[in-house]
């Protein structure tokens, strides 16, 4: 993948595992190739507060052979993906739900009235909203 596309993203967890991946969801190939003429390739200008860990990334694995040749990976990807983005709003709901049961049972026991709006509301661009804009903006 070109690493020098500001889109291109590489982090490590600390189990050990790396993803190599495109933000624009561009590179069907991933980990190993971007599209040679991907029309949204940018070179990376600035690392602007950005923090760098002490560790190098680990070499990305080898290339299968069928990669290139063989369509049904990307398609696989795709289907996973699909099943992914149907059940997200499901589960924010669920994690929304939860935190409106227990900020009102904090509310309660300080003998105030829970007004559903403050640290983590809907209106306050909490996690739940920022998940809700981005999958209606398909981003």
């Amino acid at each position: 993948m070109r690493q020098d596309c500001k889109y291109f993203e590489s982090r490590t967890y600390p189990n050990g595992e790396t993803v190599r991946k495109c933000d624009l969801d561009l590179a069907p190939e991933a980990p190993w190739r971007c599209p040679d003429d991907c029309p949204k390739y940018t070179r990376r200008l600035a690392d602007v507060n950005w923090s760098y860990g002490s560790l190098v990334t680990p070499e990305t694995p080898p290339e299968p052979e069928s990669l290139g040749s063989d369509d049904s990976i990307g398609a696989l990807l795709d289907a996973a993906e699909d099943i992914v983005n149907a059940a997200a709003p499901d589960v924010i709901a669920e994690v929304e739900a939860e935190r409106r049961k227990r900020r009102g049972s904090r509310s309660r026991a300080k003998g105030g009235k829970s007004k559903g709006k403050g640290k983590g509301g809907p209106s306050s661009g909490g996690l739940g909203e920022r998940f809700r804009r981005r999958y209606r903006d398909g981003g």
